[in-house]
């Protein structure tokens, strides 16, 4: 589980971005004295908050898909297995 500040810090990035978003679209000037690049977005696991190794698909990070996987939770899902 991340850390609560690292989540909320990176809820207040997604609403500033957002904030400024047509104005950095619009706006060919100069984009320094706009705050919140996208790039410093990151995606985050939507359970757990982890940081690294998410599908965008499901919004959730590796092992916790592996998890919901193989206790039938999500449909349309399924184990991959190779050899009988």
């Amino acid at each position: 589980m991340a850390r609560k500040s690292l989540i909320q810090r990176e809820r207040k990035r997604q609403k500033l971005e957002q904030k400024y978003h047509l104005i950095r679209r619009s706006s060919k000037k100069e984009l320094s004295k706009v705050p919140s690049a996208p790039t410093r977005l990151h995606q985050r696991c939507f359970l757990t908050g982890r940081p690294r190794a998410n599908y965008r698909d499901f919004g959730l990070s590796g092992h916790i898909l592996r998890e919901m996987v193989h206790a039938c939770l999500l449909p349309g899902a399924t184990r991959s297995s190779w050899g009988s």
